[in-house]
């Protein structure tokens, strides 16, 4: 029996074997490693190609908060370092809260720029800080501005223009959709 692959069959064939071979590139580490060495502040970030962009914005619950340039929360982990900062979310936390990448000085608005920084990742990749905290978007977060991630297992806070937790730390947590490791 012979099966013949239309060119939409065999475009979508092509896009699974990509997934499959981009998630498999993702590497063993698993979550909790230290995994990221603190680099130099502010003026790193400026020479760093690409960058989300921070600005400052106002949540009716939280108060003062940190997005990126498209409007989307940022957030920290309490479970990273921040003196000097480490990121302690990799593998499969770091697909479901990705890292913001380096920002560039002209992309910060809002935020006192000496408190903008950035951490090395165990994979090589640049990863912005605030207040020494790494930060990160949420995968739960659907549109700009949505607050979804606040208090996920109890470790993960929206970010004040500070770096500390928006809304202080007295926050109940959202509804835990995270695994047994605070992700």
């Amino acid at each position: 029996m012979s099966i013949t692959l239309t060119g939409r069959t065999a475009a979508a064939g092509a896009c699974a074997a990509a997934a499959l071979l981009a998630l498999s590139a993702c590497g063993s580490s698993s979550y909790g490693g230290s995994g990221s060495t603190p680099t130099t502040p502010p003026a790193a970030s400026s020479s760093a190609a690409g960058g989300a962009g921070l600005a400052t914005g106002q949540d009716a619950k939280l108060g003062a908060i940190v997005k990126d340039a498209q409007g989307f929360t940022l957030y920290r982990f309490d479970k990273d370092r921040t003196a000097p900062p480490v990121s302690n979310c990799a593998a499969q936390c770091a697909t479901i809260w990705p890292p913001v990448p380096v920002v560039r000085d002209s992309a910060v608005k809002g935020v006192d720029q000496n408190l903008v920084g950035t951490v090395t990742r165990a994979d090589g990749s640049k990863q912005a800080t605030l207040g020494g905290s790494p930060l990160y978007r949420y995968s739960g977060d659907a549109k700009a501005g949505d607050t979804n991630g606040q208090g996920v297992g109890g470790t993960w806070f929206v970010v004040a223009p500070d770096g500390t937790k928006a809304g202080g730390a007295a926050q109940s947590p959202a509804p835990s959709d995270t695994g047994s490791n605070g992700y």
